[in-house]
This record gives C-alpha cells, sequence and structure tokens, in this order.
C-alpha cells in the first residue's frame, strides 16, 4: 500500500475553509495535515473544526514532514509562496489566478522543472458537470463542427463587487474562462477584450469585462465576467455546425461546499445534477434534455497525490497556465487600447 501523501494548506480564507480544506480531507491518497496561517482567529477555526495544527510558516510545514501543499492566498501572494514551496521540495498545487502575469507563471514553472518538483494549478472548473458534459458533446461529434464557445461567470453583487484578493474579474473569472476555452477549442491567436472598472480606467479593480478570443483552428469564444450584471446569461452556449448544447444554471459543488457538505458527506450523490438543471441539446427551435456528467471537483486532489507519487500526471500541466496567463496579459492590453492583440505565448493547450 501506497502510504498517503501528507499535504498541508497555506492560507484559510473563504477558498482554504470552504473548497480546498474539504476536499483535502476527503480526498483518497492524501493526509491532510494542517494549515499555514498566523491569523489567531483562523489557527481557532482550525483547530476546533478539524483538529489540526496551524503552522507559522511554510518552513514550519515542511520541517512537520509534509511533502506537498496546497495554496489558497491572495492572487498577488501566490507567485512568491509557490516559489519558497517549490524550493523547500515541497509539490504545489496552487489556486488561480496562478500568477499576475504569464512571465511569473513562466518563472514558477521552470524552476518546478529544474527542480524536479511536482507543480500543478487548481483549475477546478475543468471538472464542472456543464463543461465536462459539453467536451463529451464535443468529442462524440453531436454537435458538428465546433464554431462557438460562450461562457460566462456572471452576478449582481455590484456592492462590494470583485474581493480584492482575487486580483480583479479579469484574473479571477477569466482564468477559468480562458482555461476551459483553452482545453474545449485549443491555442488562441487573437485577443479583443473590455474591461469596467470601478473607479476609471486607472483606478480601481475591473468588475465587469468581455473577451473575444480567435483560436488557432477558426473557433471563436466570447467570454464574459461580471459583478454588475443584473441579468446573467446562460452559462454555457457551445455550438457547431449540427447543433448547440446550452445550460443555464451553474455547476453546483460550489454552493454544496459552501453549504458544509463535502464529498465524503455526499458519497455517490457528489456532483450529480438534477434533471430540472441539466442543459439542452438544440437544433433551431427544436431541443432535447442532455443528462450532465457527474461533477468531478473530488478528482483533483487524487490526481495530483497520485503525480506526487510519481504514479500519473498532475492534474493540470502548469504549462497550460502558461498559455492561459498570456491570454489573460493580452486581454489586459487590449483592453487598454482598444486594440486586437496576439498573445505572446500561444501555447499548445
Amino acid at each position: 500500500m501506497t502510504a498517503p501523501v501528507r499535504i498541508g494548506l497555506v492560507g484559510y480564507g473563504f477558498g482554504g475553509r470552504y473548497f480546498h480544506a474539504p476536499l483535502l480531507a476527503s480526498a483518497p491518497g492524501c493526509a491532510f495535515v494542517g494549515v499555514v496561517t498566523t491569523s489567531p482567529e483562523r489557527r481557532r477555526q482550525v483547530a476546533d473544526h478539524w483538529g489540526l495544527p496551524a503552522f507559522g510558516s511554510l518552513e514550519d510545514l515542511a520541517a512537520s514532514g509534509a511533502e506537498a501543499v496546497a495554496i489558497s492566498t491572495p492572487a498577488d501572494t501566490h507567485l512568491a509562496l509557490t516559489l519558497r514551496a517549490l524550493r523547500l521540495g515541497l509539490a504545489v498545487a496552487c489556486d488561480k489566478p496562478f500568477t499576475l502575469d504569464a512571465d511569473g507563471a513562466r518563472e514558477a514553472v521552470e524552476l518546478a522543472e529544474r527542480l524536479g518538483v511536482p507543480l500543478t494549478v487548481y483549475q477546478n472548473r475543468r471538472w464542472d458537470s456543464d463543461f465536462l458534459t459539453a467536451r463529451r458533446l464535443v468529442g462524440s461529434g453531436a454537435l458538428g463542427g465546433l464554431t462557438l464557445l460562450e461562457s460566462r461567470f456572471e452576478r449582481f453583487a455590484p456592492e462590494p463587487g470583485p474581493p480584492a484578493a482575487g486580483g480583479g474579474t479579469l484574473l479571477d473569472f477569466g482564468s477559468h474562462l480562458v482555461d476551459q476555452a483553452l482545453v474545449l477549442c485549443g491555442p488562441v491567436e487573437r485577443v479583443y477584450a473590455e474591461a469596467h472598472h470601478r473607479d476609471g480606467p486607472d483606478g480601481g479593480l475591473d468588475d465587469d469585462v468581455f473577451v473575444a478570443l480567435t483560436h488557432r483552428g477558426g473557433v471563436r469564444s466570447r467570454l464574459w465576467g461580471s459583478w454588475r450584471q443584473g441579468a446573467p446569461g446562460p452559462r454555457f452556449r457551445v455550438a457547431g455546425t449540427a447543433g448547440a448544447y446550452v445550460v443555464d444554471g451553474v455547476d453546483g459543488q460550489e454552493a454544496l461546499l459552501v453549504g458544509g457538505a463535502s464529498p465524503a458527506s455526499e458519497g455517490d450523490a457528489w456532483g450529480v445534477e438534477p434533471p430540472e438543471r441539466w442543459g439542452r441539446l438544440m437544433r433551431g427551435d427544436e431541443g432535447e434534455a442532455v443528462p450532465s456528467e457527474r461533477g468531478a471537483w473530488d478528482a483533483f486532489y487524487p490526481a495530483f497525490a497520485a503525480a506526487v507519487r510519481g504514479a500519473g500526471p498532475v492534474p493540470v500541466d502548469p504549462r497550460d497556465a502558461v498559455a492561459t496567463a498570456a491570454v489573460l496579459d493580452a486581454a489586459r492590453r487590449s483592453a487598454a487600447t482598444g486594440e486586437v492583440v496576439r498573445p505572446a505565448d500561444l501555447g499548445e493547450a
């Protein structure tokens, strides 16, 4: 029997507390060993809820015998923490946005490769029920030749707007939207973007963004992220020459975790979408419900643990995160200038 991989968590804010900790604690092949946080309140929460120790630093975590770490801290700390963890010999799963730009992402990936330490990025939305269903339909040819992806993360919360920890809507929502577009449609050749900033273009965080991508194969992606959309549009419209897959609501795994559920508590019901939340395969006025694939956020950490043991690849190739960051860099430039921009790193997604 292979020993479980001893994994610690850095950060116990919203993402660490509600998303990473329950998934780590439920993951086969993983031993959740504690949390790095210096907040007295969060240290108490970790002890009360999980009965686990809190560590004052990555160095303390590594000294305890940890082999790997999940990083769930504000976006502007990701690069420095990832580099420190890698130099300590800790395998790293870093939350998105991986880094603030492509140069930082490339620096981390190259260091991991030089040191021979596993590195991956927590792109959990690859395991959303609707995205898995879209990939199945595209792969089976049910939509014909893929022509268009429309994807949205929109909500109506203009106050307080996007949390500063995420780095703004383009980085926070855009990291998911662009990653999914690259996985489904391939590398990007041209980028056009628009953004609204809370305090003007040179001031506060962006709270509403639109990104248009032209992929190398000719497929187009239209991506929206917003905190100020009073009438959110469909989560997905994936169109092809023979039909389109349309999904209105958002995958339910986030709501389950925020509500206190976990893969351990839900068992085989985890990630299963009820029929009323299924998408539809549309051909003009005719349509039929498409059973959703099971959402599988619970697959990420077991796959990461297997990679740490040398038993498989990391769940997300960190080079994919470099390509995503390059597209986001191009989108930022396009939104500032109004020009169509070619990404600096086309990647091989």
